[in-house]
């Protein structure tokens, strides 16, 4: 007897300090036992979580591009109270005479500071705001459904994520299945120069990703983009708005400006990538990476 109250003695701090763990953020949000999993308190859109949990897909522009490629890349995404950095890979490969490819985008993990108003905001139960995270695997397949006719190029692209990110209770990922598919158009016109040309494109497309609103457990958006590329010599740069348009009103109608620079080299591109929120996802953000060029 006396030894098994000498152990409960001994376990009574850990009780206390396990049970105790989480009063800030119960006092903080008002949560009280019998109510919703504090998972219900943490939106799944885009302005509520990190840079990386619901970005922008990019816009494409009408062509299978030839090739097989490996990207890798560094991010740091400039907001006040959340300054984040991370690295990701991209792997493509075109293949059918360059009338299919297969894209596999990887967010490979990510180094977050999130101040006490964004932690609260967000109602994340990360305590100190910073930590590191594992992000999303985005797949998708791109199809080539008219090309060099009187009709501008046109792309067909089916993307889907998976919930391989990490960190919801720091409301860094949102732990949620999504998938989404566009159309891009394009039209070519060559510079009286020559290696310069000017490409205006489009896209237009549907974004739906998994919510944890038990009333509507789903979130649909209309995607769209457009822009313009100016190609000369190894030199490309493109500049282009995109952005979708969720239904919910909670800060899901992501808009972003992207200036894209590219240098080709011999065997590899060298890319310089800006890109500016301008509605609900609020970051600034400069992305550079190399692209091997392995197989043409």
């Amino acid at each position: 007897m006396k030894k098994n109250v000498l152990i409960i003695f001994c376990m009574f701090p850990l009780l206390v300090f396990s049970e105790g763990d989480w009063n800030w953020w119960n006092e903080k949000h008002g949560w009280e036992p019998g109510m919703p999993s504090w998972r219900s308190f943490i939106h799944i859109t885009p302005g509520y979580l990190g840079p990386n949990a619901l970005p922008v897909p990019d816009v494409k522009k009408g062509v299978v591009q030839p090739g097989t490629s490996f990207e890798l890349g560094f991010d740091a995404h400039f907001q006040k109270g959340d300054p984040t950095q991370n690295l990701f890979a991209k792997y493509y490969k075109s293949f059918a005479e360059d009338k299919i490819a297969i894209e596999l985008y990887w967010f490979v993990v990510e180094h977050y500071a999130m101040s006490e108003f964004i932690r609260d905001e967000r109602a994340a139960r990360d305590f100190d705001g910073k930590g590191v995270a594992v992000g999303d695997i985005y797949f998708s397949t791109h199809v080539q459904l008219v090309k060099g006719k009187k009709f501008p190029d046109t792309m067909a692209r089916m993307a889907g994520r998976t919930t391989s990110g990490s960190q919801l209770e720091g409301a860094r990922y949102s732990d949620s299945p999504g998938y989404f598919f566009d159309f891009s158009f394009s039209k070519e016109f060559p510079g009286k120069k020559e290696n310069f040309s000017f490409l205006p494109f489009a896209s237009l497309g549907f974004y739906s990703w998994q919510t944890n609103d038990d009333m509507n457990l789903q979130n649909d958006a209309f995607m769209y983009g457009g822009g313009a590329d100016l190609k000369w010599s190894r030199w490309s740069v493109s500049n282009s708005v995109s952005g979708y348009s969720g239904y919910k009103k909670e800060r899901d109608k992501p808009m972003v400006y992207t200036f894209d620079l590219n240098h080709s080299l011999k065997k590899h591109t060298l890319r310089l990538q800006y890109l500016h929120g301008l509605r609900d996802w609020k970051y600034k953000t400069v992305k550079f990476s190399v692209i091997w060029n392995l197989k043409k």
